[in-house]
């Protein structure tokens, strides 16, 4: 069950970088006429924990938008960037 879910997660995660409308729309379409059974998907602890979490930091209002992330990890990415001067 775990090469599944891990397989879930890593298309949520590229599902999530498409801005391509039209990529989606036809994504959407191949999904709905697909043969999906409707089984209830069990959380593990840890993801649901992880959701508690989330909901959490919803409402204690401890989030930024994407663009404010964007530019926290490009800084980020900057400043630890290998540069071949480092061992």
């Amino acid at each position: 069950m775990v090469a599944i879910d891990t397989l879930r997660n890593h298309l949520i995660d590229k599902l999530l970088n498409i801005s391509n409308k039209e990529y989606l729309v036809a994504l959407n379409h191949l999904v709905e006429k697909s043969n999906i059974n409707n089984e209830v998907v069990n959380f593990t602890e840890e993801q649901i924990l992880m959701l508690q979490l989330c909901d959490k930091d919803i409402l204690m209002d401890r989030t930024i938008s994407q663009e404010q992330f964007n530019k926290v990890d490009l800084k980020w990415l900057k400043e630890n960037s290998l540069d071949g001067d480092s061992c």
